[in-house]
């Protein structure tokens, strides 16, 4: 089952069995007592470089208690790793969009996203996220749950061997409001910041530049070392991770087409400087 590794699904389920032992506060050699079975192996399936059969997912579940619910959508994930396109649907869907999504950030050498209407996640102020959670139906202890997770995700920016990340925003992002002045002013500081970094490079595509691929919608090219590229599009309740070939060009064509309308580097901060002058004036 090799082969299934480092499919967007497989990825998820790294990363899911992983936090199941983690949340139950049992160790890695400890389970492998439990199981039998080396700790080489679960690390290997816990980092993503191998991918377990349903049968030993569902004996590592067993052996660490999980509940119903969360032991039904980790099986979930173990039955369908070989899909190389994984469509996730409804609210139930978005928790296990999100793992795959952290992992595809993890493991990626390069990302590449369009942003046409929001700060891309891997950029945003806490305050800014929980803007946005705040108009999202979910229980209090889900929001807090995904503010924790969206936190952590801007790690992958910062840490030893970065990933090089291209954000691509409309100019929309900087004038539509998400939470208060004050949380705008802090939010554009902060790419002026990021956008400072060597790994980092936030452009800004003007309104009024006419029909463009983005047009489209939002979507996120993850680029990997000795794994296919994967598109992935998030929308409202559902969203999709496609690594086929044909998809993937296509929309590296589309990154060709949005470069070509989108100001330099150095003119979006000063898009930036404007806009956060904007903003201080408004609190």
């Amino acid at each position: 089952m090799v082969t299934t590794a480092g499919t967007p699904r497989a990825r998820a389920l790294s990363a899911a069995l992983r936090e199941a032992r983690e949340s139950s506060g049992i160790g890695l050699r400890v389970l492998a007592r439990r199981l039998e079975i080396s700790h080489t192996q679960i690390s290997h399936w816990e980092n993503g470089h191998r991918v377990p059969g349903v049968e030993s997912v569902a004996m590592i579940l067993a052996a660490l208690r999980v509940s119903p619910g969360e032991r039904e959508r980790i099986l979930d994930l173990a039955r369908n790793t070989g899909e190389p396109s994984w469509l996730t649907v409804g609210l139930a869907g978005i928790p296990q969009q999100l793992a795959g999504a952290i992992e595809c950030e993890r493991a990626a050498t390069s990302i590449t996203e369009w942003s046409p209407m929001g700060v891309p996640g891997l950029l945003q102020t806490p305050d800014y996220s929980g803007s946005l959670l705040e108009k999202v139906d979910l229980p209090e202890e889900d929001r807090d749950l995904r503010l924790v997770v969206r936190a952590g995700r801007s790690e992958v920016l910062a840490r030893r061997n970065p990933v090089s990340f291209e954000a691509l925003i409309s100019e929309a992002v900087l004038r539509e409001p998400i939470g208060s002045a004050r949380i705008m002013s802090e939010q554009i500081a902060h790419l002026l910041a990021m956008s400072s970094r060597p790994n980092i490079t936030i452009r800004v595509i003007p309104l009024r530049v006419g029909w463009h691929p983005g047009w489209s919608g939002p979507f996120v090219v993850y680029e990997f070392d000795g794994a296919p590229a994967v598109v992935h599009f998030e929308h409202y309740s559902s969203g999709a991770f496609v690594p086929v070939e044909h998809d993937v060009a296509e929309y590296r064509k589309a990154l060709v087409r949005l470069r070509g309308v989108a100001l330099s580097a150095e003119r979006s901060i000063g898009c930036f400087v404007q806009a956060r002058e904007e903003w201080e004036v408004a609190r």
